[in-house]
């Protein structure tokens, strides 16, 4: 994967190979610190860690899967976590270079690296550019230092702001995340931080509302009533002018909390939204893969070290490997779809499931300003719909 003339970059097709986006998600488990709001699979360890040896794990489980669904042309890897930029360059470089030893990488493929703003380095940043990573997302948050220190994270502004500096020179295409509705926000606060932001992001920002989560910190404190979040009339207008001042820098809603500029979209993330297939690789990795023309939903060991104990004894650490039948294909596919500005196509629904939308749902749902069905038969959430997405998806799932 890391270079051009490597044997397995660009290799001819495989027999049976298949030409829908298939994607690649690769799992780093570790953080320096767990912020308060997570309730992803991270975790703090304050010993070394072993990377060669979780590289050789990552390996293994990259071939083991790669028997199960072999022919694939991968479009797009993603390397998340935990903070995926803790892991040294060359760790990197053996993760893709596995993923290119067994499955062919397509001419173009987006390769994707989380990054936190903490463990930005530059000569890191090139390190991952030559071991094949062509975009990175930075976990920015925040633009103020108080909030920095509210959600738990460990850099300042000033700091992000550098690391989307060096992410602009080291790599062809970057992202920055922010989360708003953010405690005390105001849509006038909001405004102003958004715009400084998309003076620094060249093509994409991921915007996310907010949420109190579950076992996290922030759900305690929330329950105590010692966080307070904006109501929710404050947390529609912050979601309004989300829309209003992305739409007018030309950083367009392509999803829900995605903005991007016309061609830049993430191209890892349309495979989840399209329903497409993709593999899961590594701590808590989820992946979904046809196997025989059966839509598997697997998981894997969510520990980090007995996920690197199960796949070192077995070649993998799959924990969860279920079938889903044609409801649940159905099911997700809408609920995912739904998510994209470009909505879905009915009739894919109808080839999922064998039955069709209900028509007499549909109507009232666009009645109602929710949803619309475009020229081509298409059906797309609206703008007015989006903040109540979840009751769509259920009225038309029902």
């Amino acid at each position: 994967m890391r270079r051009a003339e490597g044997p397995h970059l660009g290799s001819p097709p495989q027999a049976g190979e298949r030409k829908e986006a298939f994607g690649v998600y690769v799992h780093w488990p570790f953080c320096l610190s767990k912020c308060p709001y997570c309730d992803f699979n991270s975790h703090v360890r304050h010993t070394a860690i072993d990377e060669d040896r979780f590289a050789r794990a990552f390996a293994r489980e990259i071939e083991t899967t790669a028997a199960r669904v072999p022919g694939r042309d991968v479009s797009s890897i993603f390397l998340g976590g935990g903070t995926p930029s803790l892991m040294q360059p060359r760790t990197v470089g053996a993760i893709l270079d596995a993923i290119g030893k067994h499955w062919r990488i397509a001419d173009g493929a987006e390769v994707t690296l989380e990054a936190n703003p903490t463990s930005v380095e530059a000569t890191r940043f090139a390190g991952y550019r030559a071991a094949g990573v062509n975009r990175v997302s930075l976990g920015v948050q925040a633009l103020d230092d108080v909030s920095l220190k509210e959600l738990g994270r460990l850099h300042t502004a000033r700091e992000a702001l550098d690391a989307v500096k060096i992410a602009r020179r080291a790599f062809p295409r970057y992202s920055f995340d922010l989360i708003y509705a953010r405690p005390g926000q105001t849509p006038e606060m909001w405004a102003d931080e958004l715009k400084l932001a998309i003076a620094q992001a060249a093509e994409h920002l991921s915007l996310y509302q907010l949420t109190i989560e579950a076992g996290t910190p922030f759900f305690a404190l929330h329950a105590a009533g010692k966080l307070k979040t904006p109501d929710e009339a404050t947390a529609r207008a912050l979601y309004d002018v989300t829309q209003e001042v992305c739409a007018a820098h030309g950083l367009a809603a392509y999803e829900i909390s995605n903005h991007a500029r016309e061609g830049a979209q993430c191209r890892h993330n349309l495979v989840y939204w399209r329903a497409n297939e993709y593999a899961g690789i590594g701590p808590g990795a989820h992946g979904r893969l046809d196997i025989g023309g059966l839509r598997h939903a697997t998981a894997t060991e969510k520990r980090p070290e007995t996920w690197l104990m199960r796949v070192e004894a077995g070649g993998h650490g799959v924990v969860t490997d279920d079938l889903l039948n044609s409801e649940e294909r159905a099911d997700e596919f809408l609920l995912m779809g739904l998510r994209l500005a470009e909505g879905i196509d009915p009739k894919r629904y109808e080839a999922l499931s064998g039955r069709p939308l209900d028509p007499h749902r549909i109507a009232v749902l666009r009645e109602e300003g929710a949803i619309v069905v475009d020229e081509s038969g298409r059906l797309r959430v609206t703008q007015a719909g989006f903040p109540v997405l979840d009751a769509v998806v259920a009225d038309l799932a029902a």
